[in-house]
């Protein structure tokens, strides 16, 4: 089992940064691959990034590629994503998930967050 708690969301400008903490209980987070959901308003939950157990891979999506770094301590448990040039656009609940594959698909995560709301304003 693991238990995640995602932090360090809030309002910031276009054009400005953050970065997002998912901090994890249990001495096997280095077991599982994890990756960060976002949840915009009316839309579907979606893929933003993923990180493989070790960190030697990573893969993101379209929208956020060149803009959006994860990465992860498993010394401290925990996985981070820092977005910069942050844009209305990525305005969302931001979820951080583990799970036995490095995937962009929801499914492949057995354990989530309660989430973190990023607000970008114009």
């Amino acid at each position: 089992q693991v238990q995640l708690v995602e932090s360090g969301g809030g309002l910031v400008q276009a054009g400005g940064s953050l970065r997002l903490s998912c901090a994890a209980s249990g001495r096997t987070f280095g077991r599982y691959a994890v990756g960060w959901f976002r949840q915009g308003p009316g839309k579907e939950r979606e893929f933003a990034a993923a990180i493989t157990l070790n960190g030697a891979r990573t893969y993101y999506a379209d929208s956020v590629k060149g803009r959006f770094t994860i990465l992860r301590d498993n010394a401290k448990n925990t996985v981070y994503l820092q977005m910069n040039s942050l844009k209305p656009e990525d305005t969302a609940v931001y979820y951080c998930a583990a799970g036995n594959s490095y995937s962009t698909y929801r499914d492949d995560y057995a354990y989530w967050g309660q989430g973190t709301q990023v607000t970008v304003s114009s």
